[in-house]
C-alpha cells in the first residue's frame, strides 16, 4: 500500500482507538441499558452517524453538510443520553441545554455560510480522496464525542450532587464564551457584507483584540461546561475533563488556526497593514488593541 493511504488509514485507526478509550473512561460509574453503558452507546452513535453521512458526501463530492452533521450529532447524543439515563437532574438539563443552544446556533451559522459562500477550502483536495475524506468525518465523530465527553459523563453518571458554586462559575464562563463567539461571528459576517471590504481582512471590533476571537469564545464556553460537570464525575470519568483541552488543541494545532493563518498569509502576507496586524494582535487570547 502507498505511504499516503497507509498513513491515513493508521490515523483513522488511531482516532477510533482514542474514541474507544474515552468511551471506556466515560462509562465507568455511569448508568447502563441491558448491560450497555449509556456513554458507550453515545460514542458509537457519534462515529456511526458521521460515517453514514460520509457515504452521501463522498458520492456527491460535497462537504456542504459537514458542519451541519456535527451539530446534529451533538443533539442526537444529548437526546440519547437524557432518554437512556435512569434519572435526569437539573445539572443534566443545564448541560444539555447549553450544548444544544451552542450546537444549533453554530450549526445554522456555518450551514448558512457554506450555502452562501460555496465550497469550504479545507476540502478542496481531500473530498476526491476517499480515505482522507473519511478521516475528516471520523475526526468529527471524535471531536463531538470528546468535546461533549464530560457533559455526557455527568448526564449518564449514577451520581447526582446538588448544584453549587461550580455550576455558577461554569454558567458564567459558558455565557462569556458564547457571547464572544456570537459577537465575533456577527462582526465578521457584517464586515464581509460591505462592498468596500471586499478582498480585505477584518481588524475591527473583537478582531482588533484577537485574530481568532470566535475560537477563544468556543474554548471558554467548553471550559465552563467542564466546570459544571466536574462535581458529578469521579474515578476514570474525570478523564473526560479533557474536553476543553481537546478543543484548545484541535483549534490551535490541527483544523482551526493553523489552516486559517496559512490561508491569510498567502492572501495578505505581502501587505504592510496585514504585517502590522500580525505584530500587534495576539493570535488567540484577547488583549486590548495598541
Amino acid at each position: 500500500m502507498p505511504k499516503e493511504p497507509l498513513r491515513t488509514l493508521l490515523s483513522i485507526l488511531l482516532i477510533l482507538l482514542i474514541g474507544g478509550a474515552v468511551a471506556w473512561a466515560g462509562s465507568q460509574g455511569g448508568t447502563a441499558v441491558d448491560g450497555w453503558p449509556v456513554f458507550g452507546i453515545c460514542a458509537a452513535i457519534s462515529f456511526s452517524l458521521n460515517a453514514v453521512v460520509f457515504l452521501h458526501a463522498y458520492r456527491f463530492r460535497t462537504e456542504r453538510f459537514f458542519d451541519l452533521t456535527g451539530s446534529i450529532t451533538y443533539l442526537v447524543l444529548l437526546a440519547s443520553a437524557l432518554l437512556l439515563t435512569n434519572s435526569v437532574s437539573a445539572r443534566d438539563l443545564i448541560l444539555a441545554g447549553m450544548i444544544a443552544c451552542w450546537a444549533i446556533r453554530l450549526g445554522s451559522f456555518l450551514f448558512s455560510r457554506v450555502t452562501r459562500d460555496g465550497a469550504d477550502g479545507r476540502f478542496d483536495r481531500v473530498k476526491f480522496q476517499p480515505l482522507q475524506f473519511l478521516m475528516w468525518w471520523i475526526l468529527q465523530g471524535l471531536w463531538v464525542l470528546l468535546t461533549a465527553a464530560c457533559a455526557l459523563a455527568a448526564i449518564s453518571s449514577s451520581a447526582s450532587p446538588p448544584l453549587g458554586a461550580f455550576a455558577a462559575i461554569g454558567c458564567g464562563l459558558w455565557l462569556l464564551g458564547m457571547v464572544i463567539e456570537i459577537v465575533s461571528d456577527e462582526q465578521k459576517k457584517d464586515f464581509r457584507k460591505r462592498p468596500e471590504n471586499h478582498g480585505g481582512f477584518i481588524k475591527t471590533g473583537l478582531w482588533a483584540w484577537s485574530r481568532h476571537p470566535n475560537y477563544f469564545g468556543e474554548i471558554t464556553l467548553w471550559a465552563g461546561i467542564a466546570v459544571i460537570a466536574l462535581p458529578a464525575l469521579s474515578g476514570w470519568q474525570l478523564a473526560t475533563l479533557i474536553s476543553p483541552l481537546f478543543v484548545y488543541f484541535l483549534l490551535t494545532r490541527i483544523s482551526g488556526i493553523p489552516i486559517l493563518e496559512a490561508r491569510a498569509k498567502r492572501r495578505w502576507g505581502d501587505e504592510s497593514e496585514f504585517q502590522k496586524y500580525l505584530k500587534h494582535t495576539p493570535i488567540l487570547f484577547p488583549r486590548p488593541p495598541r
